[in-house]
């Protein structure tokens, strides 16, 4: 579900109109709907009821730091992957036992600032990764609190580049070397380990994976305690997909909480989530202009906004619907859509059939709060992409572009050049 809706002709998000916000913000801009985030975000977490989870939102999907506050204030956690993830959630108003910090590249840096910071668990990858936690925590006299990655060897996800359980990813440990770890953890002053996580893809479609996973992970939680090893939670990950309108629709949060509850019947443990596509994806939209059409035997349109705002489809091959921000009955016809950068795959569609579009017409990009800001980059020396959100009939302008002029303030010119 999202509140991008047409009004009087004109696609609104919420209460504003799209033309407004261009008019406004200029374009191309994301535009995030607040009343999307927040229904998004209480249907995973009412889907779960009456588990008291802990559903810490993929700050990697979305960092703005209003849409984290939006989530924040409905209680919502962070899952980040590196200190400035975390700068951001406890800036937005995450508490930090609230806060996951993953990923595979933690530096003996940032993991002092998040032990310093009192994160709720630090997902541990390797064994290089313990070892340097626990002297971190050695040299701040802390206990961290740790869990272990576990690699399943369940691949799951929308594209190759974004499936991250297969055995031959660089996420996590093989199940022996975390049952091993687990019980070196333990033998460690400087490190508590509450637990195991797991995390096999992104944008998944079928349960089946996501469930073989979780049910391994069942394993490995009595097989632990078992040993007379203590273990109080699970993190689960996320990967939810979202539907992108050219796919059947993923599964829906309660059919995903049941099939949890199911694999988790009996098993008293605490359990930690990290949704980001399924809340932020459908919660935005790239708002974008039309610069002109060239003829060719399949017309060209060329679009304001370029791969540098939005690569999901020069990386992923991904698709996103392409609306009129004006409303039109007038006949579809087949053409490609680009956008201004200098490389062959600044393309967004190929022989996609839209409703005529002219230049200067404005269009938006649907299902792209989630992987498009945060991966948005100046290339071609150009302004970095506003952002915007909504609440009701209101907006307000969440990240002014960020100008050239302002970018080059940052470089220095050596005498000697």
């Amino acid at each position: 579900m999202n509140h991008f809706e047409y009004r009087d002709g004109v696609l609104h998000c919420e209460g504003v109109s799209l033309a407004a916000i261009a008019a406004a913000a200029g374009t191309p801009a994301y535009v995030y709907s607040s009343a999307t985030l927040e229904r998004h975000y209480d249907v995973f977490k009412q889907a779960l009821a009456p588990r008291d989870a802990l559903v810490a939102f993929a700050v990697k999907a979305n960092a703005n730091l209003a849409v984290i506050a939006t989530l924040a204030a409905r209680g919502a956690g962070a899952d980040t992957v590196s200190q400035g993830e975390i700068q951001r959630a406890l800036r937005a108003g995450v508490p930090a036992n609230r806060i996951i910090f993953s990923g595979v590249g933690k530096t003996a840096e940032e993991l002092a600032f998040a032990l310093k910071a009192g994160v709720y668990q630090i997902n541990v990858e390797s064994i290089a990764e313990m070892e340097m936690l626990s002297a971190v925590a050695a040299s701040l006299n802390a206990q961290a609190p740790l869990a272990i990655r576990v690699n399943p060897d369940v691949g799951a996800g929308g594209h190759e580049k974004i499936s991250t359980g297969g055995g031959a990813t660089k996420f996590g440990v093989s199940a022996e070397l975390a049952l091993s770890l687990y019980a070196r953890a333990h033998a460690d002053p400087h490190l508590s380990p509450k637990g195991l996580a797991v995390h096999i893809g992104s944008q998944i479609r079928d349960l089946a994976p996501l469930e073989a996973a979780f049910r391994f992970m069942r394993g490995l939680t009595e097989k632990l305690r078992s040993d007379g090893l203590p273990i109080e939670r699970l993190d689960l990950g996320g990967g939810l997909g979202v539907p992108y309108f050219n796919e059947p629709d993923p599964p829906s949060p309660a059919e995903y909480a049941a099939m949890i509850n199911r694999v988790m019947d009996g098993l008293d443990i605490k359990l930690a989530f990290e949704p980001g596509r399924m809340i932020a994806g459908n919660a935005g939209v790239l708002l974008s202009r039309v610069i002109r059409i060239q003829a060719r035997p399949r017309p060209i349109l060329v679009l304001d906004a370029g791969l540098n705002d939005l690569i999901r489809p020069a990386m992923y091959e991904a698709f996103h619907d392409i609306k009129p921000v004006r409303e039109t009955s007038a006949p579809q016809a087949a053409v490609d859509v680009v956008g201004p950068i200098c490389e062959t795959g600044d393309i967004f569609a190929r022989n996609r059939t839209l409703a005529p579009l002219k230049p200067g017409d404005l269009a938006a990009f649907m299902t792209a709060g989630a992987y498009g800001a945060v991966m948005a980059s100046t290339y071609n020396a150009r302004e970095l992409i506003a952002e915007v959100l909504v609440r009701g009939d209101r907006f307000e302008i969440v990240r002014r572009r960020w100008t050239v002029e302002e970018q080059m303030a940052l470089e220095t010119i050596p005498d000697w050049a």
